[in-house]
């Protein structure tokens, strides 16, 4: 039976098939998660898989790596969430990072996977309040993927780093049922 589920902590130190890193369109090493991840799983094996991927990958879209050193992952999965202050009225893009991230885990016969808050961080441009934003949109892929793939179970973890993020997306995610 699939399972979607909100946890204060890291994504990245999630014991799941997949870790999903919020990353930029070129999928170069960058700061918060991204380069939590890209540390833990050495940056030179995954800056050279990243490189063999064609870029710019668009908003919305997800691509799989190896987790290479990382012990409690087996995949990266890539999504690109918008950049809320480039594009500010970007949430169906923010759905579709979600939701692409979990087509991608079941087209490789996974079942669990670690989100962050995508684009809740430097991506978050303006948006009021985004941990409530990324929460909803996530919870929103999960039922719609469940409807699409009622037969294919899988275990999501949404996870929020910071205590304020996680207090904001608990605010939303408690209310999942009427999204």
């Amino acid at each position: 039976m699939s399972n979607l589920k909100l946890i204060h902590g890291s994504c990245a130190d999630q014991t799941v098939d997949a870790v999903v890193n919020a990353a930029n369109s070129g999928l170069w090493e960058g700061g918060g998660i991204c380069g939590v991840i890209f540390s833990k799983c050495g940056s030179k094996e995954l800056e050279k898989a990243c490189s063999e991927i064609a870029t710019p990958v668009k908003d919305g879209n997800a691509v799989i790596t190896p987790a290479f050193n990382m012990k409690n992952a087996k995949f990266i999965i890539h999504a690109v969430g918008p950049d809320f202050s480039q594009t500010p009225n970007a949430f169906l893009e923010l759905f579709n990072a979600y939701y692409n991230s979990l087509v991608l885990l079941k087209d490789n016969n996974l079942h669990s996977i670690s989100f962050p808050l995508i684009s809740s961080g430097i991506f978050a441009g303006n948006l009021p309040h985004p941990a409530e934003e990324s929460a909803k949109q996530c919870s929103r892929a999960y039922k719609k993927f469940i409807q699409d793939y009622p037969d294919y179970d899988i275990e999501v973890l949404l996870c929020a780093y910071a205590s304020k993020e996680y207090n904001d997306a608990k605010t939303v995610f408690d209310l999942r049922q009427n999204i």
